[in-house]
This record gives C-alpha cells, structure tokens and sequence, in this order.
C-alpha cells in the first residue's frame, strides 16, 4: 500500500474517533498498535517501548507536575484577587484600563504558573464579573481574558516549552529566555489594541467614576500584591537564568514560592494541599499518558515512511523555506482548532523539525512560532481549551457565541505579533544569545 493512502487512512481514522468522542490517549494509541502490527508486524512495538522508556527517563518531566503543583496553589492562595484590586485601582481612570489591567495579570500569572488555565480562571471569576458591571462591552472584557490567558505557556516557565525541549532536544533555559520578549511583545500589542479601540468608541469600555478610583495611598498600598509574584519569578527565571539551577529544581523552588504566598495570605491548610494535589495528579496523568500514546502515534507514522513524504509534499509548496515555514504554520493552526497541544507536538514535530533545520531555521525560533500558534489554538473555537475554562466561570448571560466572536479581533492582533516575530527573529533570539 502507498504511503499516500496509508497517511490518509492513518489521519482519517484519528479524525473520525476523536469526533466520535474517544479520549485522545486511547487514540492514539490504538490507531498506533493496529497500523504497527498490520505495516510491521509485532516486532515494532519494541520501538513504541524504546521511545517510551527513554521518554520516562527523562529528568526534565519531573518540572511537570512541580509547575503545575505551582499553579494550582497560586491559583488558590488569593495573589489574582489582590492583582486585581491593585491594578483596578491603578488602571480605572482609564478607558479599557479594566481590560488592559487583566491583560497584565494575565502576563504576571503566566511568568509564575506555566499553564494557561490558572490565568483564566482566576480572571473570569475575578475580572470579568467587574467589567461586565461597570458597562464593559461583553466581547471586549471575553477576549481580553481569552488572550491573555494563553500567554501562560509562551511566558516562561512554560509546560509546553519543556514538552518541545522533550522532543527536540533543544535548551529547556534558551526557550524559557527566548519566550520573554515575544510574550512581552504580545501583551504590549493586545493592551494597545484595547486601548485604541476605546479611545475611539468610548462605550465599549468607560472610564470609571472619579469616586471609585481610590486615592494616591490606596494605590501605594496596593502595589504590594506585585511583591510576592515577583519574589516567585526571581525565584524560577533568575535561578534558571543565573545557573543556579536546572528547570526542573527551578520548578521545585516555584513550588516553595507558591506555598510561601499561601502561608502570607493565610490561606494554607490541609484541605488546599489535599485539593491542588490530586488536581496535578489528575493533570499530570492526563499529561504523561497522552505523552506516551502520542510517542507510539509519531513512532508508527515514522515508521511507515512519513519523513519521506512530508520531504516529497514541502518541495511541491511555493514560496521557497517561508512558504514552506507557512504552510506548517497553516497545519498547526488548524490542527490547534481540533487538537490537544501536547498531541500536535508529538504528531507535527518529528516531521516539521527536520527540514525546519535543513532550511536553516533556527529550532528555538521555530519553537516559540509553534508555541504562539499552540497559544492561539488555546483561544481559537471550536475547542480552544480557553473557551471551555471561561464557559465554566462565567456569569449566565454570557453564552458560547459571545465568546466565540471575542477571540476574532484578539486573534488578528496575535497573528500580527506571530509575524513580526517571523520578520524579526531577533525578538526571539536576541535574549537567549546574551542571557546563555
């Protein structure tokens, strides 16, 4: 059988039991066992096992459950709360300054969490009940949250960076430093977007009241909520950055710093142990198996010649190594409509990499284009993760729809940001060049 059919077989199948509902995990790997068996006999899954164990034994996936231990704590302790309040305090004067300000928790949320679903979660309980109150338009307070929710995984420390650093082998602490600039690119551009689009139709976000704004102590005092968020960055980045330690015991020093927040808030006890453990528990073995069943995905589709005919396609694509570097960008986008991240890398991966460093292309470049494309999959419908975690905080009037048509503007706005990053790599490399 040719490799064309056998890719469409191979894709078509997974398409069709993932509409069907199945978990991704038993996908993948079941379509994997019975295309390895039928195209190479029972011997193949040696290869599956290989892979695997060389995956399990892996130091660097230990910082997984560590960051998001971190999350789910921070997530708890009552840091977005006081974020808020001081940003509100700050920022109400402003038009949009609601919306601006969540847009900056956000970025601050993701330098500390690593994962996207804190951010929003925490803004969509916290924000967007304010906003909604005070005359904010519906779609602009949604979207900001959307998007800047997705940042927790291109501002370091980010899962998703060690997920790639996994499978490619590249820096883990040159993609933490190559994240920065870009994520810090992507709020600027979301918060002048905000900013413009209110400065020239007022109604969508109104300045507060002068009444309601707080005065000049009550601002100083609220700047002590950014205390902690920084100590925790300093304590993850810096390490990482001044070679004092690994990602993954960077990780365990988050964790350290997320406890110590719980303690100054009083929020420690034992049932918010208990609850943010079996949290990561449940978010780790997610993780992990889809890890393994998409390993034995990449394995299979390897093995019956993919690298081959993906080479054969990319000659055919014009525009040469960009229009090549675009139509991959297309793939991932598309496929981060339909898609858990975590399986897009292991699928794509193995295959774009290759001729990615044989045009020249910088990995760690490619590397934060994939993880802003898999940062707008997070937001894009029909099953960006962020829709369904702000679905599930928000307020009843807001129904699906109204979330679906936020994100339009604020993807625009991310693509744009995706494109000066591709026209001027040095947004993402110039940091890692100096810092390592």
């Amino acid at each position: 059988m040719s490799m064309e059919i056998l890719t469409l077989l191979f894709f078509g199948s997974l398409l069709f039991f993932l509409l069907l509902g199945l978990p991704l995990a038993f996908v993948l790997g079941g379509i994997s066992v019975i295309f390895l068996y039928f195209t190479w006999g029972p011997h193949a899954f040696y290869m599956v096992a290989s892979r695997m164990w060389g995956s399990m034994n892996s130091f660097s996936l230990v910082a997984i459950p560590l960051f998001i231990y971190m999350a789910m704590l921070l997530e708890r302790a009552g840091v977005a709360r006081d974020l808020y309040h001081m940003m509100y305090v700050w920022w109400a004067g402003v038009r949009g300054g609601l919306a601006i300000g969540t847009v900056v928790i956000c970025a601050i949320f993701g330098a500390m969490c690593g994962i996207s679903g804190a951010a929003v979660v925490s803004m969509g309980t916290i924000a967007l009940p304010h906003m909604l109150e005070r005359g904010y338009d519906k779609e602009m307070a949604l979207g900001a949250i959307n998007a800047g929710g997705g940042w927790g995984i291109l501002i370091p420390p980010s899962i998703i960076m060690i997920l790639y650093s996994l499978i490619t082998g590249v820096s883990i602490g040159k993609l933490f430093a190559a994240g920065i600039i870009p994520g810090l690119m992507l709020m600027v551009l979301v918060s002048l977007y905000i900013g413009i689009r209110c400065y020239l139709q007022p109604h969508l976000a109104p300045a507060m009241p002068e009444e309601e704004r707080g005065g000049w102590r009550e601002r100083l005092l609220a700047l002590r909520a950014v205390v902690l968020p920084v100590v925790i960055v300093v304590m993850v980045l810096g390490s990482i950055f001044a070679g004092i330690t690994t990602p993954t015991e960077a990780a365990a020093m988050g964790v350290l710093g997320a406890l110590i927040s719980a303690i100054v808030y009083r929020k420690i006890s034992w049932s918010l142990l208990k609850e943010s453990s079996v949290r990561t528990f449940k978010l780790t073995g997610m993780i992990m198996w889809i890890l393994f069943a998409a390993h034995a995905f990449s394995t299979a589709y390897n093995a019956m010649g993919a690298q081959a005919l993906i080479a054969d396609l990319m000659s055919y694509i014009p525009g040469g190594p960009y229009g090549t570097l675009l139509f991959m960008m297309v793939v991932i986008f598309l496929l981060a409509m339909v898609l858990d991240p975590l399986g897009i890398m292991l699928i794509t991966l193995p295959v774009f990499l290759p001729i990615v460093t044989a045009m020249g292309f910088d990995p760690i470049w490619f590397g934060i284009l994939f993880i802003v494309m898999m940062e707008i999959g997070y937001m894009t419908p029909p099953f960006g993760f962020n829709l369904f975690y702000l679905k599930g905080v928000a307020p009843p009037s807001v129904t699906m729809g109204d979330i679906y048509r936020s994100v339009i503007p604020y993807t625009l706005v991310e693509l744009f940001g995706l494109f000066l990053i591709v026209l001027f790599p040095a947004i993402a490399l110039w940091l890692p060049s100096v810092l390592m």
